[in-house]
């Protein structure tokens, strides 16, 4: 099993903390002169601490996904749950230029603590904009995390000149985002590009007469799970995207 490289800041001080925990269990009944006990407790406490071990170990896991062929895919950046799919304006942070602030199709996926969280490039094409926004850590599945909570954001061009917006937002749990991407950087769909630790959210903001293929509630796979087909690239300039009603669920 792979590890993502970014889990190994927390796996290697977690196991040593779980690993030292019935040693230190057994020190302190020990010096109260209760080894009656010893077994009662140091036993399941260790059996314990190798469960969150390997917890920990799967939580970073990190597997190969295959991206499905075809052209002007857009794919999932994160594994979990479809929450939103809506219109509204890329975030302020991507705004500028050729962004203003009108509506575009959103589609936002919660991760929870059991989803792989290692997060892929949506699209190939040239990273234009990587923001680090600082924040809140409300719970992933409300709206409001969009823009209230800390949240690393990128505006990508791809070979057609589309522009891609996509977020990796921290959770009620999460407390560290990792972005490898950098401006002026060429990606390729499905690459590999960072990792969010523990329950969080992810939004991909679509081009313009982009057909959205998943609906709210579908589990989604990242690299793997086509979110939408954008249109030709000669037909985008003439699509206009309509700021209609949301759609919602609420995540488990």
């Amino acid at each position: 099993m792979r590890i993502a490289p970014e889990g190994w800041v927390v796996i290697i001080p977690f196991c040593l903390i779980c690993l030292a925990l019935p040693g230190v269990a057994a020190v302190v009944l020990a010096l109260l002169a209760m080894p009656s006990l010893m077994a009662a407790i140091v036993g399941p406490l260790g059996f314990v601490a190798l469960v969150f071990i390997a917890w920990c170990f799967w939580f970073f896991r990190d597997p190969n996904r295959t991206v499905p062929p075809g052209e002007n895919l857009l794919i999932s950046p994160a594994d979990g749950k479809v929450i939103l799919v809506d219109t509204k304006p890329m975030p302020k942070e991507l705004q500028g230029g050729a962004i203003g602030g009108e509506p575009v199709q959103r589609i936002a996926i919660f991760l929870n603590v059991f989803n792989v969280h290692v997060n892929r490039v949506p699209a190939g094409g040239t990273i234009e904009k990587v923001v680090y926004t600082p924040g809140q850590f409300v719970t992933a599945s409300l709206d409001k995390a969009s823009t209230d909570n800390e949240r690393s954001s990128v505006l990508m061009r791809d070979s057609a000149g589309r522009l891609i917006g996509f977020s990796q937002i921290a959770g009620l749990v999460a407390r560290r985002i990792v972005n490898h991407l950098k401006p002026g950087q060429t990606v390729s769909i499905g690459e590999r590009f960072g990792l969010i630790r523990f329950g969080s959210r992810a939004e991909l903001f679509l081009p313009p007469g982009t057909a959205i293929a998943v609906k709210v509630g579908q589990h989604v796979v990242a690299g793997e799970t086509i979110l939408g087909t954008m249109a030709p690239a000669s037909t985008t300039s003439s699509v206009r995207v309509p700021s209609g009603a949301s759609t919602m669920a609420a995540a488990h």
